[in-house]
């Protein structure tokens, strides 16, 4: 018999993420379900898939079937290694007695034993019941635009989402429905919030898809954030630069004193340790000098700008060789 590439008939690479590996069985799942597919072969092909998702969307199926190694290809002749159907750490979850092992390819069956998790039609995926193959539905991805204080604080949610909802005949029609989200302190940027059950309807009986919030922070008027982290460029004066000070900073959690030390330039960075987004461990604030100069826009301080140029002779541009 030939071996099965389940890698090639899901398009996946073999280090594909079982995230990877879930959308792509997904999707050709819907694409060959003999319920709704006009291809000639859609049945052949949609129990190919499963086949495929049954091994390699489980990861200790899956590392049993890599353990045939790299160099086997589809179109050579696959004899499994002696002793292969006896090691009862690669039939578990295959074996057992019963029908339904025409749901199967030879290749299979030679890996994982007779009868299997098709047997009986029980199968959450691929096994008959009257004339339906039952699949999942597709997760669903969304955006949840926080302020940045809501990040910091948590915050609950009421969303409302038009959820497609399918009949015993498989007509969809779509409702509104609405949904509470509670979102944990300390959510950053990019993260991900799985809602089970909560995405398109299965096919033929099969469970709900998920839904998949993602969290986009809006600007803020003076923080940045990278990861945990917050940033914050800080005005100082000339004087408290050059002298040192202590000055009042805001965070997150409210207002502390931050010293600046004497002789600082612009662009110096002090950090607040822990007082960005909280988490384990919180992210820190880092605080960007930046000095600002007093406009000289009265003849008392003019005066003041020449004196201190006669007394303190400075060039801004010595590094420059000019």
């Amino acid at each position: 018999m030939e071996y099965k590439d389940y890698y090639k008939i899901l398009g996946v690479e073999r280090g594909a993420s079982q995230e990877e590996i879930k959308r792509a069985f997904r999707k050709l799942a819907r694409k060959y379900h003999p319920d709704v597919s006009k291809e000639k072969d859609a049945e052949a092909r949609f129990k190919e898939v499963n086949e495929a998702n049954e091994v390699l969307g489980d990861p200790g199926k899956r590392r049993a079937y890599d353990q045939l190694g790299s160099s086997w290809r589809s179109g050579q002749e696959f004899r499994p290694p002696p002793g292969w159907e006896g090691r009862t750490e690669f039939r578990h979850g295959f074996g057992g007695a019963g029908g339904g092992a025409e749901e199967f390819s030879d290749f299979f069956e030679s890996l994982f034993g007779g009868g299997g998790p098709f047997a009986g039609g029980g199968s959450p995926f691929g096994g008959r019941r009257g004339s339906a193959f039952r699949m999942p539905g597709e997760d669903q991805q969304a955006k949840l635009l926080l302020t940045l204080e809501e990040a910091y604080q948590g915050v609950t949610r009421t969303l409302s989402l038009q959820v497609p909802e399918a009949d015993a005949q498989g007509r969809v029609t779509v409702r509104n429905r609405k949904l509470q989200v509670k979102i944990p302190a300390g959510a950053t940027e990019g993260r991900q919030i799985r809602l089970a059950g909560q995405g398109s309807p299965g096919m033929g009986g099969g469970p709900r898809g998920d839904l998949y919030l993602t969290v986009e922070i809006q600007p803020h008027p003076f923080y940045r954030t990278e990861g945990k982290d917050i940033h914050l460029d800080l005005p100082v004066a000339p004087w408290e630069a050059a002298l040192g000070a202590k000055v009042t900073v805001p965070t997150l959690g409210g207002k502390v004193d931050l010293g600046i030390p004497a002789g600082s330039q612009s662009g110096r960075t002090l950090r607040l340790k822990g007082r960005g987004l909280p988490g384990r461990p919180a992210g820190d604030q880092y605080v960007h000098l930046k000095i600002l100069t007093p406009p000289a826009d009265s003849e008392q301080l003019r005066e003041l700008y020449r004196e201190l140029e006669r007394a303190a002779p400075f060039n801004p541009r010595a590094t420059l060789g000019v």
